[in-house]
């Protein structure tokens, strides 16, 4: 009898704790960018947390409709806003949907496009560097260009800025910025992107997400600044990668210099929770472990770096 009682007690303390959990209250979050390639995978993935309540910012209502489209959630959990054309000193324009928030993650970049002529150019010069020895297709010379008022600076630094004034507005503390490894070298190949062979023209995009970075690490908010290498659209791989943290571009100049699109949302969502009440900046990659290699998780990865900063 004493045992079916305490096997009875059990079970409802389990019952208990497990309605309990399902209950606790989310922590809101919000991501700006959310219809983008990386924002759409965070906010996505935190939306099959219980524990988070996440919130999709999006500039305009064609990307809205995408991302419902994609991600087949809630329209509540979707915002339209333009957080440039913010009055800084009117807050009747802040959506009532984003108070409360607890932490941001910043997901926006400018985003180049080719220019068709310059890559027809390139395909024509493939038989003379043929013969001339040459890599047939020269990459370097295909051209690139930002749609109207979307350029770097525009976008990865007073976009930005405006999100970061409008975090702190919201009384949100803690600040996710998804940024890009190489921003300590001016002369990357990635800030010629948009400018003309005069050096005139839009461009600059690692310079001017360097310039939001240090806006944010001067705002006195708790911040995670991650930079990582060269993103790949490929599945989830975070139950066998192991994820690679380092600081000043060291990590751009080995062999594996890529993370999943997928790995940097894990990433991410760690971040909320290891990287809370903390002011970190650090480069990230993921790599393939080996059969019986240890794999570093996201937060082991995010702890490791805390513990030898």
């Amino acid at each position: 009898m004493k045992l079916a009682f305490i096997i009875l007690c059990l079970a409802r303390v389990a019952t208990v704790l497990a309605f309990t959990c399902e209950h606790l209250p989310q922590e809101k979050v919000i991501v700006t960018g959310a219809a983008g390639r990386t924002g759409k995978l965070i906010f996505e993935s935190l939306s099959e947390h219980t524990k988070y309540d996440p919130i999709g910012l999006v500039r305009t209502e064609k990307s809205a409709k995408r991302l419902i489209n994609d991600v087949k959630f809630c329209l509540e959990r979707i915002w339209v806003c333009d957080v440039t054309k913010l009055d800084p000193n009117d807050n009747t324009g802040v959506p009532k949907g984003l108070s409360d928030a607890e932490a941001m993650i910043i997901c926006t970049s400018a985003v180049p496009k080719l220019r068709k002529r310059s890559v027809v150019k390139a395909l024509l010069k493939v038989p003379i560097n043929i013969i001339s020895r040459k890599k047939a297709f020269q990459f370097r010379e295909v051209k690139f260009k930002y749609a109207q008022g979307q350029h770097p600076e525009m976008v990865d630094y007073l976009g930005q800025v405006a999100q970061i004034d409008l975090a702190k507005r919201l009384g949100i503390s803690h600040v996710i910025l998804v940024s890009s490894m190489g921003v300590t070298n001016p002369d990357d190949f990635l800030n010629t992107l948009g400018k003309e062979q005069d050096g005139s023209g839009h461009g600059d995009i690692l310079i001017w997400k360097r310039k939001a970075e240090q806006y944010l690490m001067e705002t006195g908010l708790d911040y995670t600044i991650i930079h990582p290498g060269h993103l790949k659209d490929a599945p989830s791989s975070s139950s066998s990668s192991s994820f690679v943290l380092d600081v000043d571009d060291k990590l751009k100049h080995e062999p594996n210099c890529s993370i999943t699109r997928a790995d940097l949302a894990t990433l991410c969502i760690a971040s909320l929770t290891v990287g809370k009440g903390e002011k970190l900046d650090f480069d990230c990659v993921s790599r393939h472990g080996e059969d019986g290699e240890d794999v570093k998780s996201a937060e082991s990865a995010i702890m490791d770096f805390m513990s030898t900063a």
